[in-house]
């Protein structure tokens, strides 16, 4: 959207504001905190637009922790925040908490603060604030705000007025996490126009979790329910790293949010009951019959064929819809996915060039004095066997500007936070091109200290830094007193969108159970990309908690993937799904031959609940347990009113390469709620490991008890060296009984040859 336009929205929002504020009285709700924005919703009476007042921490906003600290040689620092497309800014304030460097000159020493590069306001240091702390309110014009806007801070210090240089280490200004940014947001009428989908329901400005209810006539029949899993997993793609949830509700209308409607010609709800059938299946977007400001995504059809067509037409043409609505003549899935070809996953069949990898643009560049990091992220599959690999190849390309003198400036590269290489920037050559080993198990020997750099290990989610240190020239006086002084110039720096890294060639073996896998990247389910071998079994009659926590659960996995499941299966028939060679997912309680089942850890009702505790308990993500320490010792029943929620992964017993993985609940409505909290919780989902998953009030707890197994191929010659690379006892014992066994097999092959050479010799002398 351009800037004209936003401006033109800000002018029709203000008279639209001039004019309720004479007639209207705002009310005030508690203020709420979603995804570290708080959001207080003031709903003006009457005729008037809704307004919300939207507090922006930086703790959120900037890069962790949320502080920023401005330098010499790195005198800016900035962040970006949106503004939806139905909303318009009428008030803006920003409350920054500072704190300077003692050392710096008042009055030269200034902090710029720029929003979309219009300078907005000037701090002048003064005497009184040098190296204290200092709180000011900076009111920003509204009409300087876009749709993505950046805001930047430039620090000009000065520490002395002669012989002065930038690199000096007193030159800085320390930006709190404290500050935050104050926004008053109008809401604005939409057309109903599909064009646009899909905002409102899903708006890439907005940087919250996405909020979507969804809305059924009443129980959804396990049709529906797929439908509404399929769309679900749609918008969590689309949501990505922001988190999702979808409310449920049975025939009524969220308050002040937009809402997603499944409506067949025979089952809808009652404010839809004005509205003719459909002869297709159809999408259409509509405003709330008692709230014009807020749309409703009508999913339309004769029956729940029509609802599944509508939705993977959403999923499969969305850039097709427009108008008021649009029907679906048909959707037909033609090539089938391959395993393991989940967009948001690194290739595994070839090469991968760091093209492929970037999420925005000018992501593989930066500038400075001293560039910023550049960073890739590399999200690989959970199964891929690296065991007895020796590291991954990437081949290297980037450019930079040449340092004036050869004076140790130096690339860096690092993987998840851990020192790789470096290769020097030197002045006469600009570019370099570098095949690099990244290890993965093995330990690093620094040979000249004798220190071992802790081994590097690849998991789902693994990041990728490219540091350009640049050092930085001396200025200062000369010996006859002259100062000779250097104007410091900016570096650009390139990583070539050529360069690539190469996972091909590797296996998928992986033990299981392992909610880890499950809880940050879907797997086993995501191991095709549209959930294809995956069945998801529901109770037969839902109630609106437990399909609010399917919709999460494939929204999860579709924000994990970036592909939506258009071919995940849906029952409600235990014995159906006895019989489907697939992973299976399940909502709801156990089926009641599976409660007594040798693999079951835990169990979980409304009365009474049980569980299997192992042997040894320690941290699982520091260290796994053996077979012996993951074997149950106890099983404990325990009766409570408390909300409890438990999440399984076990061996299908039908199947031996399948999986199972259960979301239980105690039935209360806190007991889901505190489920579908921790799978949309990045931190809880960080504490999910081993085969058992306890949720309570007090936080997540996991538990590795019972019997493992492993899924995928694996020839035996590289089992055996897996199961021996883990203990290094029988390591060693099978090395000492080769080497005694060679040694044996020489020494009778040196006495057939001794006994040879005899008979030879008495041969001779007859």
């Amino acid at each position: 959207m351009t800037t004209t336009t936003r401006v033109n929205r800000w002018v029709a929002a203000l008279l639209l504001g001039s004019a309720t504020l004479s007639c209207a009285v705002a009310q005030e709700n508690a203020p709420v905190s979603v995804g570290g924005e708080t959001a207080v919703q003031s709903v003006v009476q009457e005729s008037g637009a809704p307004l919300r007042d939207s507090q922006l921490s930086f703790t959120t906003l900037a890069p962790p922790p949320g502080s920023m600290t401005l330098r010499g040689t790195r005198p800016t620092g900035g962040l970006e925040f949106g503004v939806r497309s139905d909303e318009v800014v009428t008030r803006a304030v920003l409350n920054l908490s500072y704190r300077p460097s003692p050392a710096l000159l008042p009055t030269l020493s200034q902090l710029k603060v720029y929003l979309n590069d219009e300078l907005v306001s000037l701090i002048t240091l003064t005497p009184e604030q040098s190296g204290k702390e200092n709180q000011t309110q900076l009111a920003i014009d509204p009409r300087f705000i876009a749709d993505f806007n950046r805001l930047r801070f430039e620090l000009v210090g000065h520490y002395t007025s002669v012989c002065e240089n930038p690199a000096n280490s007193t030159i800085w200004l320390d930006i709190g996490k404290e500050s935050h940014l104050d926004l008053t947001l109008q809401k604005l009428p939409l057309k109903n126009d599909l064009s646009h989908f899909p905002e409102p329901f899903f708006d890439a400005r907005d940087r919250r979790p996405l909020t979507l209810p969804m809305v059924f006539a009443a129980q959804p029949d396990v049709k529906q329910q797929r439908a509404a899993a399929i769309l679900a997993s749609w918008f969590g793609s689309k949501a990505a790293w922001r988190g999702q949830r979808f409310p449920v509700l049975y025939n009524q209308l969220p308050p002040q949010q937009h809402a997603v409607v499944f409506a067949t010609n025979e089952t809808r709800p009652a404010f839809l009951k004005d509205l003719p059938p459909v002869l297709k299946p159809t999408v259409a977007i509509l405003s709330q019959p008692d709230n014009p400001y807020q749309k409703m995504l009508l999913i339309l059809g004769r029956n729940d064929e029509d609802l599944l067509t509508a939705v993977q037409g959403i999923a499969q043409g969305e850039l097709l819809l427009r108008g008021d609505s649009s029907t679906i003549d048909s959707v037909t899935l033609l090539a089938p996915r391959q395993p393991y070809d989940a967009p948001n996953w690194v290739r595994t069949d070839r090469r991968t060039t760091f093209a492929e990898l970037t999420q925005y643009e000018n992501q593989l560049q930066s500038d400075g004095m001293q560039p910023d990091p550049i960073s890739l992220t590399l999200n690989l599959p959970p199964d891929l066997f690296l065991v007895r690999a020796r590291g991954i190849d990437m081949d290297l390309s980037y450019r930079y500007t040449s340092p004036m003198q050869p004076d140790g400036s130096r690339l860096a590269v690092n993987l998840n936070n851990q020192f790789i290489q470096d290769y020097p920037l030197l002045p006469k050559n600009t570019a370099g091109e570098q095949l690099l080993h990244l290890p993965l198990i093995q330990g690093l020997l620094e040979k000249g200290h004798e220190l071992t750099i802790p081994a590097l290990r690849l998991g789902v989610m693994n990041q990728l830094r490219f540091d350009f240190d640049y050092a930085n020239t001396f200025i200062g006086g000369t010996a006859d007193g002259r100062c000779e002084t250097v104007t410091p110039v900016g570096h650009h720096v390139v990583v070539d969108e050529s360069s690539s890294i190469d996972f091909s060639g590797y296996r998928h073996y992986i033990e299981m159970p392992s909610l880890q896998t499950w809880a940050n990247a879907g797997f086993p389910f995501s191991r095709y990309a549209d959930l294809a071998q995956t069945l998801v079994l529901v109770p037969s009659a839902p109630d609106a908690q437990q399909v609010s926590t399917l919709l999460n659960a494939l929204g999860n996995i579709g924000a994990q993937t970036g592909y939506p499941a258009l071919r995940v299966q849906l029952t409600d028939d235990w014995a159906t799904a006895q019989k489907q060679d697939a992973d299976l997912l399940m909502i709801g309680t156990l089926p009641r031959d599976l409660q007594d089942e040798r693999r079951i850890t835990a169990l979980v009702d409304a009365t009474t609940s049980w569980l299997k505790t192992p042997v040894r308990q320690k941290n699982l993500a520091l260290n796994s347990l053996s077979d012996s320490g993951r074997a149950v010792e106890s099983t404990t029943a325990i009766g409570s009113r408390g909300p409890l929620a438990v999440v399984l992964g076990f061996q299908s017993p039908f199947y031996d390469q399948r999986s199972v993985v259960a979301l239980l609940a105690d039935g209360s409505p806190r007991s889901w709620q505190l489920l579908n909290e921790a799978s949309g919780d990045s931190g809880k989902r960080a504490a999910m490991s081993g085969s058992t998953i306890i949720i309570r009030e007090s936080g997540v707890n996991s538990l590795r008890v019972g019997e493992s197994y492993y899924v995928g191929h694996l020839p035996w010659w590289e089992r055996l060296w897996a199961l021996l690379a883990t203990h290094p006892f029988w390591l060693a014992a099978c090395t000492v009984g080769v080497i005694v066994l060679f040694a044996l097999m020489v020494w009778r092959l040196m006495r057939l040859i001794a006994r040879r050479r005899l008979l030879d010799d008495d041969d001779e002398d007859e």
